[in-house]
């Protein structure tokens, strides 16, 4: 099987760590590694290093390199600008079919987190047998619930249609990207519904033909070396969504997985306990409890008194203070910056 890591976003949201010329990807903040290095370290001693492949922008391609020094630079897929994941997944079949290949394929990610690496190698490799037995179809992974989580989206599962190496599958009956809070609780407590990672597993050549039938405009672009001018659109919208349910089925794990994709969830990501703070840096914190205090700056001191559920980043360049529920809003404050000409500090 081919594992394609998608790793060309800037990741805004956990703006200011993660910076358009170094995203969070890159950043080694995970007891010195970077997610990206995580990320081929899970997958390599199973698949081999030969069939893992990194798409990313021209920028990024140096770090890569440095990162994953063994990685074939062959491997390495650059995109021509951003489209978002419906181009870019097409990119990457149509890449690899190029060098003769329309078998199984894993889609991953290069800024996630996982504390059971055994359970997802094995998740993998069920959805890899999954398709070998029947090309024509999505193999999700989804994810044991936690919490009532309303920043990302979840999956509804079916009835369980098999086992494979070891682990249930079941139909799928769709999904819903970040429900309110309230729906999020009904379908915690249902049991039917799982978090979605965004990981799956399917045939490169079904995977094509679903994109001539479903995404004929953005195939033809991209097939024809036109990548800048295919839509940019999510692969979700593109393709998944219109895939009879009947051409999928989910995998359950329990990976102890976690996006660090906002400033709070990368606290969640790194906390012993809820109540717990996360620091880094030289810091001092008095009286505050369940906030998120980093500190880039050896020479310099941050002092906190009194927060709760807080977010602070200090950055040589930029400082950010936000509340936790309002680090979803970085995004907007970002875009806000760029049209303030502040384009230096992003």
């Amino acid at each position: 099987m081919k594992l394609v890591i998608f790793a060309g976003g800037i990741g805004t949201r956990l703006w200011p760590l993660s910076r358009e010329n170094s995203p969070k990807q890159f950043d080694k903040i995970f007891s010195g590694r970077s997610t990206l290095e995580l990320a081929v370290d899970r997958v390599k001693n199973t698949f081999g290093i030969d069939n893992i492949f990194i798409q990313t922008i021209s920028n990024f391609k140096k770090i890569v390199r440095e990162q994953i020094p063994d990685l074939p630079e062959e491997n390495i897929i650059i995109e021509s600008s951003r489209r978002n994941l419906g181009p870019a997944v097409c990119l990457a079949s149509l890449e690899l079919q190029k060098r003769g290949y329309g078998g199984p394929m894993a889609i991953l990610w290069a800024d996630q987190l996982m504390d059971d690496t055994v359970e997802f190698v094995r998740a993998l490799k069920a959805g890899e047998e999954l398709i070998n037995q029947e090309p024509k179809r999505f193999v999700f992974l989804g994810e044991r619930p936690r919490f009532a989580n309303n920043n990302l989206g979840w999956i509804t599962v079916g009835e369980r249609t098999g086992l494979i190496n070891d682990m249930d599958y079941f139909a799928f009956q769709g999904w819903k990207y970040k429900p309110t809070a309230e729906e999020c609780e009904r379908l915690f407590r249902s049991g039917a519904s799982c978090w979605n990672p965004g990981y799956f597993i399917t045939s490169i050549s079904w995977l094509l033909e679903q994109y001539k039938k479903l995404a004929p405009e953005i195939y033809r672009h991209v097939s024809a070396g036109e990548y800048g001018q295919a839509e940019a659109i999510h692969f979700d919208s593109a393709v998944i969504e219109k895939v009879d349910l009947l051409n999928a089925v989910v995998i359950k794990t329990n990976m102890g997985w976690s996006d660090p994709g906002t400033l709070y969830a990368l606290k969640e990501a790194l906390e012993e306990s809820r109540e717990a703070n996360v620091i880094q840096g030289n810091v001092s914190a008095l009286n505050t409890s369940d906030s998120l205090i980093y500190n880039l700056e050896k020479e310099k001191l941050v002092a906190v008194l009194g927060l709760k559920e807080m977010v602070v980043v200090n950055t040589p360049d930029a400082l950010i203070v936000v509340p936790k529920d309002e680090v979803v809003h970085i995004t907007e404050l970002v875009n806000k910056m760029k049209e303030e000409r502040k384009d230096k500090y992003l």
